[in-house]
């Protein structure tokens, strides 16, 4: 298989922004928004950054 190069500068953009359907995905159906649980803190979560205060 032969890929073109594009000629102009708005060919290579349009290659560029050109992504195949599985990661645009179009055509699937996505979520609705609030769909997912909230997302919470716990003691794990804190714990990465307990020592944040020294490096800030």
């Amino acid at each position: 298989m032969s890929i073109p190069e594009a000629n102009t500068l708005a060919e290579l953009i349009d290659d560029c922004t050109a992504l195949p359907e599985e990661l645009t995905g179009t055509g699937t159906t996505t979520p609705e928004p609030g769909a997912a649980a909230p997302w919470r803190v716990d003691e794990s979560n804190y714990a990465q950054v307990v020592d944040l205060d020294a490096y800030v």
